[in-house]
């Protein structure tokens, strides 16, 4: 990487990077601690909506992953300061398990908002018309991520995106999409760091490096998860790297950080 000694953090992608539901991806577990070696930033983000940060948080523990709750930044959170700071009452699409990142902001009477996340349970004929009434008469679109589909242990599956889509066309409203790729997010992760400064490792080709590379963030891509044949030539410019797995794009961050010492 050019000007590769001015590299301070990295973003790194959870569901299909690090793990698939409770399986580890190849050397990921090693792959942090050696990251963690260097005096890198680094800041997990995730547009993962089945669940909370603090179960989340449980889940990579549990599968042998040292990593704080506070390194978790989630499109959740960046949807629960939204809703808050414009004072909505949104219907949500969510699992359970999530909606305890909304705790103190539920509301089920008058909505003047709709909340979309991954919710199998939830995308059904009587919900969706319901939330096309609201948009109808104003209601807030809201996308905590529009993401085509994801990797589950028996395939790729549906995520929120088209549901997402179907709203936005039969109501004529535009969704207010708060997760990756939108800039905004990556720049709340970023927190001080200048996008040159950083890179992102994710398996999204269009959600993790496409988004990361529009606002001049390096972009590695994994062969794992959601990734399909020939995705890296699906976005312009190109991922800055593709790799097999997350192991080894850190062994080419950490390569290519000693030989700038």
């Amino acid at each position: 990487m050019a000007c590769r000694s001015t590299l301070k953090s990295v973003l790194i992608d959870l569901s299909g990077t690090l793990h698939i539901e409770n399986e580890v991806t190849p050397n990921a577990v090693e792959a942090l601690k050696r990251l963690r070696s260097t005096n890198l930033k680094i800041k997990f983000v995730t547009n993962t909506t089945k669940e909370s940060r603090r179960i989340l948080h449980e889940r990579l523990t549990k599968l042998g992953f040292e990593i704080k709750q506070e390194e978790i930044f989630t499109s959740l959170w960046a949807a629960r300061d939204l809703v808050k700071s414009e004072s909505l009452r949104p219907l949500y699409f969510l699992e359970d398990a999530a909606m305890e990142d909304f705790e103190g902001l539920k509301f089920e009477d008058n909505p003047n908002a709709v909340v979309i996340g991954l919710a199998p349970d939830k995308f059904n004929w009587n919900n969706l018309t319901t939330a096309f009434r609201l948009l109808l008469d104003g209601a807030k679109l809201i996308a905590i991520h529009a993401a085509r589909y994801y990797k589950a242990p028996d395939g790729l599956s549906l995520g929120p995106g088209p549901f997402v889509k179907a709203l936005e066309y039969a109501s004529g409203t535009k969704a207010s999409i708060v997760g990756k790729p939108s800039a905004n997010f990556f720049r709340a992760a970023l927190d001080e760091t200048e996008p040159t400064e950083a890179v992102m490792i994710g398996d999204d080709v269009k959600d993790d490096v496409h988004g990361a590379q529009a606002l001049g963030i390096k972009g590695y891509l994994v062969k794992t998860g959601k990734y399909r044949d020939s995705d890296e030539n699906k976005i312009d410019p190109a991922p800055y790297r593709t790799v097999n797995n997350f192991s080894e794009a850190v062994d080419d961050i950490v390569s290519s950080l000693k030989k700038d010492s």
